[in-house]
């Protein structure tokens, strides 16, 4: 039977308390596509709405596609902004009726100024035009609000479930595959969440999480259950229904997903202590740079250091510098940072040319967050016009790169700073080789990431230190200003 699908996705991952707001550039230079032409390096956010697209046509559905806008980690979103961009949308969908379905792919942690659930309207409009029988259905991040609004709108919602989030495909598999069993009458779905009542981030390449998640993959295999899902939820955002919930969906059975979803959330809960990430100051991971001094060669393989609080893919500017000034004022070198977000400081470069040596000023520039500003004499190695990083079957923008020698004349102090013009996380050892730069020959790497690095650079490290360094995604959930708050959530009790 013909099926006509609308497809669409509008959505960010809201940082309170960022210095940049969440213009319109910022969805511009990140994913910004009408009528599904993504090119030939997709976006993350892009891989759902192709995967729909080929499943459909391959059933020999029509495919409206919609408006996809999704803006890397900011701030919150202008009011003008997103209501734009909501209403192109809608009135796409307007267009496009009668649809059969619709299918959207969402962040679910958009703030923006007036709407503290920004994709929960989205999705409440979307009902208001398709009425009650079409049914909806939305991929959302791992890192989204769960919010009653959202669940009350939506027909079923499928979260990722790994983090760093390489399943994006796998989800979007799964919720076609239940669109396309509803749209058959083969199943009636239902929700229930269960609330953690807590608040952190909580990576799923270590225990206790990796048993949590092989858990929820176990209920999936129960009687009558769709689709079990955990949403850690945004800490750094601002809105009343911030925090860690469980979602199940099941076949009609709303006591059964009641039920099984207050069983995940007790059990995550149960968990609290284990599953936040160990932290470690600046000068402890400094020490454990200087101790691989006399690295024997069974394990010659750099240290990773997450500079997790500068992290852009959370809403930090990306250009913070107290891991960098430490570094420099204990003279360790052997270190390389990558990327460092300085537009200016990588124009510089540019103009200097390769082989040049200039007295730069780097990073520290969009305040308290960033730190101050490093002076410093430096070389520029390489410069690279247009840099690239893949991320879960996606290829990440890097933009201009300029690679920088801190301290050039003083070998053992020498510092590599890699600045870029694109702001954007660090993904894959290929934010270094990328640069021209081999990360296998330094003591020590630090990246500018929470967790979305672990899947890239695990394989090259000797070990993982996760750096709690001032900043605007500051690990400290009890001194997060949060002002919306509704209820009580661990650690802030």
């Amino acid at each position: 039977m013909t099926r006509r699908l609308f497809t669409a996705c509008l959505g960010t991952e809201t940082n309170s308390f960022s210095p940049i707001p969440t213009g319109m550039s910022v969805f511009e230079n990140t994913l910004l596509v009408r009528g599904g032409n993504f090119g030939t390096r997709p976006a993350l956010f892009a891989l759902p709405l192709i995967t729909w697209r080929e499943r459909a046509r391959a059933l020999g559905w029509t495919v409206i596609e919609g408006l996809a806008a999704f803006a890397a980690p900011a701030g919150d979103t202008p009011r003008a902004v997103f209501e734009s961009l909501r209403d192109e949308l809608l009135n796409e969908l307007r267009a496009a009726m009668p649809v059969d379905a619709v299918l959207l792919n969402l962040h679910g942690a958009m703030i923006a100024q007036d709407y503290p659930d920004a994709e929960g309207d989205l999705l409440a409009r979307v009902r208001e035009i398709v009425g009650p029988k079409v049914p909806i259905g939305a991929e959302f991040d791992l890192h989204a609000h769960l919010t009653e609004l959202k669940v009350r709108s939506a027909d079923f919602l499928v979260g990722f479930k790994e983090y760093p989030h390489v399943d994006v495909v796998d989800r979007a598999h799964e919720v076609f595959d239940l669109m396309r069993r509803m749209l058959a009458g083969e199943i009636r779905p239902v929700m229930a969440m269960g609330d953690c009542n807590m608040l952190g981030i909580f990576p799923t390449t270590r225990e206790p999480m990796q048993t949590i998640v092989a858990g929820m993959h176990t209920r999936e295999r129960l009687p009558g259950v769709l689709s079990v899902s955990l949403a850690h939820g945004f800490p750094w955002g601002d809105t009343p229904e911030v925090g860690a919930r469980a979602l199940v969906v099941t076949d009609g059975n709303l006591e059964l997903a009641t039920r099984l979803a207050r069983e995940l959330a007790d059990e995550v809960r149960a968990h609290r202590q284990a599953i936040i990430a160990p932290f470690m100051t600046i000068d402890q991971a400094i020490d454990r740079i200087e101790a691989t001094d006399g690295r024997t060669t069974d394990d010659p393989r750099p240290l990773v250091l997450a500079d997790v609080a500068d992290n852009p893919g959370i809403g930090s500017a990306g250009d913070s510098t107290f891991v960098l000034a430490r570094l420099i004022e204990r003279k360790v070198g052997g270190v390389a940072i990558s990327p460092l977000w300085d537009p200016l400081a990588t124009q510089i470069a540019f103009d200097g040319g390769e082989g040049a040596r200039l007295a730069m000023r780097i990073g520290g520039k969009l305040g308290p967050g960033s730190g101050a500003p490093v002076d410093a004499p430096v070389q520029v190695i390489k410069l690279v016009s247009e840099g690239w990083q893949p991320f879960a079957g996606s290829q990440a923008p890097l933009g201009r790169m300029a690679w920088l020698r801190l301290f050039p004349d003083e070998p053992g102090r020498s510092i590599e700073v890699i600045v870029n013009y694109h702001r954007m996380q660090s993904l894959h050892p290929a934010c270094f080789t990328a640069a021209g730069l081999e990360p296998s020959r330094m003591r020590a790497l630090l990246v500018k990431s929470t967790q979305h690095f672990h899947a890239g650079f695990a394989p090259i490290a000797r070990e993982v230190l996760y750096v709690s360094a001032p900043g605007s995604g500051s690990m400290d959930m009890k001194s997060l200003p949060l002002t919306r708050l509704t209820r009580s959530l661990w650690p802030r009790q």
